[in-house]
């Protein structure tokens, strides 16, 4: 059956402005790494994809390492975008990245000009597309210069490879640095995307200044920990959890889940599932275009969607929430 997409997919997504440049993205995006390798169901991959773009999600995020096996998740994007995107490519926002390894020997990984620009085309040749809307440098290279890295993005763009550039995980300093390189190159930095989680704030020492500052936007990745910050590790831990697929370990200790059961009591109290509170919480600031989250099935995206219903707190709620994650 041929995919038609809603027609109503506009009325209710959030959109935010991406720092400041004319780019508007929804306020949740879905990033197909877990659950969108070789060795995942094509269907339900589809089915996710089709529900986000329904629900006004325009932004899909990508990387070449992401699978598994690495590069698998850019073959399943591929089908389904034949299958089902290609006619909405103006409509969508389809970003990608390159940092981590991919290929043996010295030209493999990290930020060198000849890593970047060859793991575009390659990520190019496996999604099917002729473009990305945003090219990322996914990790700083404590060993090459930031002025080769950056002169990597500036080219990608301006060959017409991407339409923006921008940066993933850099700190508050390196990011200002970068910032201040591709300006002056011509191609500004549209946006970095950093974790930022209720568990994992770091992004609040310094780099959300600078990325104000600079007027870069700013998308945060594992809002929800990676699935901690839901309701399904309150009971028992779920066997076809991404906890267990990963084996964690002690990424689960029983702090960690004694805080989020108090959580979860503000996000009964504010009508939310603890997922929701936990999104709203990230896209309080004003800094924030959107929350980057993973999913298994569709009604997740779902649900990840809802949370935009109810992004407002008090400062009592705030108050609350803080007092819980620093005790």
């Amino acid at each position: 059956m041929v995919y038609q997409a809603a027609g109503n997919r506009y009325d209710s997504m959030t959109y935010r402005r991406t720092g400041r440049s004319g780019l508007l993205l929804p306020a949740i995006s879905v990033g197909i790494w877990w659950n969108f390798g070789g060795v995942d169901q094509l269907e339900n991959c589809r089915d996710m994809l089709r529900t986000a773009f329904d629900l006004g999600v325009t932004h899909i995020d990508i990387a070449n390492n992401y699978g598994p096996p690495p590069g698998s998740a850019e073959e399943t994007f591929a089908q389904i975008y034949r299958q089902d995107l290609a006619p909405y490519r103006d409509e969508l926002i389809v970003s990608n990245k390159a940092g981590y390894r991919m290929w043996d020997g010295p030209y493999g990984e990290w930020g060198s000009r000849k890593y970047l620009i060859a793991s575009c085309d390659q990520s190019l040749k496996r999604t099917g597309l002729d473009y990305f809307d945003i090219f990322y440098s996914h990790r700083p290279d404590p060993d090459t210069p930031l002025e080769e890295t950056m002169g990597a993005l500036d080219h990608i763009v301006r060959s017409g490879r991407a339409l923006y550039a921008g940066i993933s995980s850099y700190r508050p300093e390196m990011a200002r640095e970068a910032a201040r390189i591709l300006k002056e190159l011509g191609t500004p930095c549209l946006i970095h995307q950093p974790r930022y989680n209720m568990f994992d704030r770091w992004i609040e020492d310094g780099l959300i200044d600078v990325l104000g500052d600079e007027g870069i936007g700013c998308i945060c990745f594992s809002p929800l920990d990676q699935g901690i910050l839901t309701n399904k590790y309150i009971g028992s831990l779920p066997g076809d959890s991404r906890a267990v697929k990963l084996d964690w370990g002690d990424r689960l200790p029983r702090e960690k889940i004694d805080k989020v059961i108090q959580l979860n009591e503000i996000a009964r109290e504010r009508g939310q599932n603890m997922a929701q509170l936990a999104l709203a919480w990230t896209l309080r600031h004003p800094e924030m275009t959107s929350a980057l989250i993973g999913a298994s099935k569709p009604a997740q995206i779902e649900d990840a969607v809802g949370a935009l219903d109810k992004l407002e707190f008090s400062a009592e709620e705030l108050a609350r929430i803080e007092a819980i994650l620093s005790a």
